[in-house]
Order: structure tokens, then sequence, then C-alpha cells
């Protein structure tokens, strides 16, 4: 924590990256000893337990803004103490690379029907420059054990074992907010376009023991959670998102043109071994995501529009 507490103390902002009033979030980049950081700040859950929360308990002051009839709106402030009931939680990239910063500042997006030629010209050869030393991070987690105090499972086969561990966009106080990544060991699936029918078995296998563990550590039935991947994914090395189907914030990372729920992965390559060799897809992308920057993606991608 002292460690954490120096970084934060040394940063120096340089401008605001993005504002989300929906999720009372706040992305800031800056500077600590001239390498680039960024801190996200979002406001924390109430703490809600077993359906009980003592308004006066809570609730320390409040000044009015206006009433109307029965209604009345006000400014309020509440406790806040640590590590039960923070005001906020926040998190700190540094050293911060271009990539990281174009993936948390703000951008217009766009939709892309993907066609295998695209992914195969494009897509494809971007992936690859964005492994070995872009996600060192992963395999400190995987064969270094970093991060190994908060695992809630490991299992270490190569071919068929996985790390399921907290994200770090969950604060794990409230429940209803619950976020899982699931990484697993082995290093030859990039994404959902490198999956097949030979892939159905541990596919299947892996579904059922996430349901399996998140259910028995947290008490949630297997039908209250929401397991998915992401196209185009944060990073180009297999996981798996694993959320309570109640959490309300989740923005873009649960869209139409983002997250396929991994039973619908699983069913497709069922009917059709490399459906997803074979099949154009759709996804929206950010205009400060590397592929869009790449020369001719942004045109070829586009030219489904054309009249």
């Amino acid at each position: 924590m002292s460690q954490l507490q120096d970084l934060v103390s040394s940063f120096t902002l340089v401008k605001l990256l993005k504002s989300d009033p929906q999720t009372k979030s706040l992305v800031l980049l800056g500077s600590i000893d001239d390498k680039d950081a960024i801190i996200t700040i979002e406001r924390s859950h109430f703490p809600v337990i077993d359906n009980h929360f003592d308004v006066q308990e809570w609730v320390e002051k409040l000044e009015l803004l206006n009433n109307n009839d029965v209604y009345f709106w006000s400014s309020a402030l509440v406790k806040q103490s640590l590590p039960d009931f923070p005001a906020a939680k926040l998190n700190l990239i540094y050293p911060a690379t271009e990539t990281h910063i174009r993936k948390y500042a703000g951008s217009k997006h766009h939709y892309v029907l993907e066609t295998p030629a695209m992914y195969q010209k494009f897509t494809k050869p971007y992936i690859e420059t964005m492994r070995g030393d872009r996600i060192k991070w992963v395999y400190n987690i995987l064969f270094e054990g970093k991060e190994s105090e908060t695992f809630i499972y490991h299992d270490k086969d190569p071919e068929t074992g996985f790390v399921l561990l907290p994200d770090m966009k969950w604060d794990r106080l409230n429940m209803d907010a619950l976020y899982l990544c699931c990484i697993v060991n082995r290093t030859d699936i990039t994404c959902v376009r490198d999956l097949n029918g030979t892939h159905i078995d541990f596919l299947k296998k892996l579904l059922a023991k996430l349901r399996q563990v998140t259910s028995e550590k947290y008490s949630l039935a297997p039908d209250q959670l929401r397991i998915f991947i992401h196209y185009q994914p944060s990073y180009y090395h297999f996981h798996i998102h694993v959320v309570n189907i109640t959490h309300p914030g989740l923005g873009e990372g649960t869209n139409v043109g983002k997250a396929i729920l991994l039973d619908d992965v699983i069913s497709n390559i069922e009917l059709k071994s490399d459906y997803y060799e074979q099949r154009t897809l759709s996804y929206t992308i950010a205009e400060n995501h590397g592929l869009w920057s790449i020369e001719g993606f942004k045109e070829e991608a586009q030219k489904s529009y054309a009249s």
C-alpha cells in the first residue's frame, strides 16, 4: 500500500481522458517521474448487507436542494471508512503505454463487419504485434504466481487449466457487481477466431467448472451468472468474463457488438466446426483502437456501407 500511496502522491495531472456520469467514474492521464500514468476513480457501491441499510447511521449531513409536494431532493454526506466502506475504488496503471492511453481515452466508435478476408489481412497480423511483451502481465499471473494471493481457483494443467481471480473492475465488496476473470493456461488461443470444433470439450468443461467454482464461492446459482468473451478483446490471450447477472455498470462490456456468451460460442462450433473462421463477425471499435489506425482497415470496413 505504501508504494501505491507514494506513486499516487507523485501523480501530476496532464488531462482528463474520460468522465462517465453513468458509472460515476473518471479516467485521468498524468505522469509520475516523467513516465505516463493513468488513474481511474470509480464511486463505490453502498454497503448493503442482507438487504439492510441503516440510513440514520450512514447519512451524516443533508443539504436541501428543492422540494415539491411529496418530493424532496438534496445533497448528502455519507459515512465512509477503509477497508469495509470506501468512498471510491482507485486503479493505477504505471508506466502506461500508448496502447493503455488509447484504450482509456474517450473516442468515437464505429460498427465493423469483419469478413474472414479482413481478419487474415488486417486483424491477425495486428494480433501478433500485441502478444509477447505486450501481455507479459498475463504470463506473470499464469506462470510466475503474480497476484496469487487473490486467486479464487488455480488449475496448473498446461492444456485444460486456468486461473480464476477478481477483475480489477470489482471492488470485492459489492456482490451485485461481482466481476471475475478466467485466464486459461494454454497459449494457442488468442481470440474467438481461433476456436473450432476441436475445442468443444475443452470449453464445455471450462464453462462447467467456472459455474461450479463461482457458485460455491459466492453462493450464486449458475443461472445468476453471465459468462462471456469479448471480440475484439482488450488483450489477445484467451480469457473469459464471469459476472453477476445483476451487474448494472458494465457499460459497453456487455453490449451487442462486444460480448459473446460462451454458451453461444460452444453452440456455434457444434453446428459448424470452422464457424468463426468462415463467418463475418460484427463488432464496434473505437477510433483510438490500434486496428482502426492500420492503413486500409478503415476503408475496407466502410465498404460494406457503400451504396
